[in-house]
């Protein structure tokens, strides 16, 4: 008999990687630091229009067993079956933080803003991780992040403390928002807390 599907947590969180071709590393060192932070649903992509999506998992094990288990095709991006992925849950219930790894974008990039501003006017803030130094991705990734009022991070994938930090503190936000993030003594809170839209006044 199947397990039901864990309820959402306040910091419910969609964590989302890529599984293109020559895109290993990221793969190779997200599943532990992310599975550890989150309530979350892990949603892949690779090859030629594939999309996985999980159930919310409350097991961090589980979580870092899925992810670890996705390995690499190639193909182009599917930056937008993220965002609309995002966008369906959050409608249902809202999701607090959509976690994007990734290091290209071959898509419509006036699509993702759209899709990027209807997360933000939902409370669902995008964190882009981008790794590498593509800069038609880099623009675009900016563009996703200030449109759903979330960040975007640059991060060298041999870095794995600065990755596990930076999640960590993204949890943090998710789960208390700017006021626990402040109270988060770490320099990648800090950084995090620096790249956030400002509070609106009365908010």
């Amino acid at each position: 008999m199947s397990k039901p599907p864990a309820p959402r947590a306040p910091s419910a969180a969609i964590t989302a990687f890529l599984g293109q071709a020559a895109r290993v590393p990221a793969l190779r060192i997200a599943p532990s630091t992310a599975a550890r932070l989150f309530f979350a649903i892990d949603a892949t992509y690779r090859g030629f229009g594939e999309f996985r999506a999980t159930p919310f998992l409350q097991d961090a094990e589980d979580l870092a067993r899925r992810l670890s288990g996705v390995s690499c095709l190639g193909g182009k991006t599917q930056i937008q079956a993220v965002l609309d992925h995002a966008l369906a849950e959050t409608k249902r219930e809202r999701i607090r933080a959509l976690i994007f790894i990734g290091d290209a974008m071959e898509e419509d990039a006036d699509a993702l803003c759209h899709a990027a501003g209807e997360l933000g006017l939902r409370g669902t803030p995008a964190f882009i991780f981008h790794e590498g130094a593509d800069p038609v991705a880099g623009a675009v990734f900016r563009q996703i992040a200030r449109l759903s009022g979330g960040a975007y991070l640059p991060f060298d994938s041999a870095a794995i403390a600065q990755l596990r930090d930076l999640l960590r503190a993204i949890a943090v936000y998710a789960a208390g928002g700017q006021s626990a993030l402040a109270r988060l003594p770490s320099a990648a809170a800090r950084q995090v807390a620096g790249l956030l839209p400002k509070p609106k006044a009365g908010a």
